[in-house]
């Protein structure tokens, strides 16, 4: 199929998945003398299979390292390895926002708490001035 019939049934442009062929995700795309690009039918599979792991937080180097050349030829340990893995980054993102969440509340009650007679400026500074600085933490170093 052409790319514009790839596009309507997969909802995506057809800038969109030359972008996905430029970056090595795309690799059976058959080109014809007049230069036009052809797909095999489990392109819009794939695609689909793409926008969703993109949709659960897998970044396009992680996916052109996960995905086999063909469909069938799926390492059934690599990818369970790597979906898991996929899982703990999500949970230790999750934790790192429920402490910001958390601090961003404190601040908030803080805040509503003002002394009589303190006014925005000095009470924000007050604020502001009682809150640690946390240093971020890698994912790497989170993972260990």
């Amino acid at each position: 199929m052409k790319i514009g019939e790839l596009a309507e049934r997969t909802g995506l442009t057809s800038s969109r998945i030359r972008f996905y062929e430029r970056v090595g995700l795309l690799k059976s795309v058959e080109r014809l003398p007049n230069g036009y690009r052809v797909y095999p039918p489990e392109t819009v599979t794939l695609l689909n299979l793409i926008v969703s792991a993109q949709n659960a937080g897998f970044s396009l180097e992680e996916l052109t390292t996960l995905l086999p050349q063909d469909l069938a030829d799926w390492q059934h340990d690599k990818l369970l390895e790597t979906l898991r893995r996929k899982i703990e980054e999500i949970e230790v993102l999750q934790s790192r926002l429920n402490e910001s969440k958390a601090q961003l509340v404190e601040v908030i009650a803080q805040i509503e708490v003002r002394p009589d007679g303190i006014d925005c400026a000095s009470n924000a500074k007050r604020v502001l001035s009682s809150i640690q600085v946390k240093t971020p933490v890698s994912m790497e170093k989170l993972m260990d």
